[in-house]
């Protein structure tokens, strides 16, 4: 299922030299990974001419959000696609045909890519849309455009524009009366920490931005093939999100599940294997308030809002909400995910579970974790965390445990409608 969302951004800037000098200092170029989570294409594109018709088609190795577009002078059918790679596409592979005079295809801006189909004459799109191959994942947009007067082209062209931004029937709605969880697709938000001006933690050129951006593609993609849920990313790419930022995705999607993604340094270079985290007032242990403090001094060096530093009646009201509405159902999901993580005999910290103040877990609405896939410090945790095979096996692990916990959800709104 093709997925999108609304993305703001609160903050500030802060305009001072020796930070970006810093920033640019620290933007090591990352070693090629994986990115198995990147759609792409997966054959050839074809357009076909029929009678006062045009009709395309865009095989991809997965689905992805799209949104359609017409503009004029001269008449142009437009397709956006997000975190769609078309590197080796050859517009002048594809024949023209019927109405169409130029086929193309570039940077729409945003994260977003756009392929361009011109015009001889208005026309509009008579039908568009995305079929998923539930087996593999594997997508396939079909658009057929037919012939329109100038005010019927116009008119459509307006409408498509004042979508602009919008949900519409190819992206996340966020509808208050959606089904219950269970039944519907689970909506899960998941965070790759860092990136942009932040790197994170550094170590031998590799940074945990990139670490933790090929594995959220990764775990993403592995979650949409299941067919029992929707995902969203914080960030698609090397590009610095606010903690406060990051929540407000949590919230404009009404997400089921947030999980923020890390694989850190400790200076100690003690740490080792995954650990996950939950919002606590005070930290388990000093290596965890240390973490917490961290993330949000890298968030306030990229500019954004520091949410550590709410007034504190706020931040007590924000604490007893989480507690309330969202602790019983968190605390399931950490066991939930660690319980399937050492069922599938993946190595993790000698304290699994852990508790910390991270500002980017205090969403009051939903239940959200924090997971260290591994510690970049230790040096069977990067062997881990480089060997594709290990993460396919976290991916699946973390996969079954969400799966446990949906389940567990869904037995404890049965019990509460007893």
């Amino acid at each position: 299922m093709a997925q999108g969302w609304r993305r703001l951004r609160a903050g500030f800037l802060v305009p001072v030299a020796f930070v970006w000098a810093l920033c640019m200092a620290l933007a090591l170029p990352a070693p090629a990974q994986d990115l198995g989570g990147l759609a792409r294409l997966d054959g050839a594109v074809t357009l076909e001419a029929g009678w006062r018709s045009l009709s395309l088609s865009i095989p991809m190795t997965q689905a992805v959000p799209w949104r359609t577009r017409l503009m004029s002078d001269p008449p142009r059918a437009i397709v956006d696609f997000r975190t769609l790679d078309w590197t080796g596409f050859e517009p002048a592979s594809v024949p023209l045909l019927g109405d169409a005079t130029a086929l193309r295809v570039g940077n729409a801006g945003g994260g977003w890519s756009r392929l361009v189909i011109e015009l001889s004459r208005p026309m509009g799109f008579a039908q568009a849309g995305l079929a998923t191959d539930q087996e593999t994942g594997a997508a396939v947009l079909s658009i057929a455009l037919s012939p329109l007067s100038d005010t019927s082209f116009a008119a459509q062209a307006s409408a498509l524009a004042a979508t602009d931004g919008e949900p519409g029937p190819n992206v996340l709605r966020t509808a208050t009366d959606r089904l219950a969880l269970g039944q519907r697709p689970t909506r899960v938000v998941l965070d790759p920490g860092h990136g942009g001006v932040d790197p994170g933690a550094i170590h031998e050129g590799v940074t945990e931005a990139s670490i933790t951006l090929t594995f959220a593609r990764e775990l993403a993609e592995a979650l949409r093939r299941t067919g029992r849920y929707e995902v969203v990313l914080t960030r698609d790419n090397d590009t610095f999100i606010s903690l406060e930022g990051r929540i407000t995705v949590a919230h404009s999607t009404q997400a089921d599940v947030f999980l923020s993604l890390h694989a850190d340094a400790l200076e100690d270079g003690q740490a080792v294997g995954a650990t996950l985290y939950t919002l606590a007032q005070s930290a388990t242990d000093a290596a965890g308030a240390a973490l917490a403090e961290r993330h949000d001094r890298d968030d306030m060096l990229g500019g954004g809002v520091d949410l550590t530093g709410t007034d504190d009646a706020v931040a007590s009201v924000l604490m007893d909400l989480a507690r309330a509405e969202t602790g019983p159902a968190t605390d399931r999901l950490a066991r939930a995910l660690v319980g399937a993580i050492r069922g599938a005999e993946l190595r993790m910290h000698r304290h699994p579970w852990q508790q910390a103040a991270f500002s980017v877990l205090k969403s009051p609405s939903v239940p959200s974790a924090l997971l260290e896939i591994g510690f970049l410090s230790s040096d069977r945790d990067r062997e881990r965390l480089r060997d594709p095979a290990w993460r396919t096996s976290m991916e699946q692990a973390l996969v079954g445990g969400l799966d446990a916990w949906v389940e567990a959800e869904v037995a404890q709104q049965a019990l509460r409608l007893r």
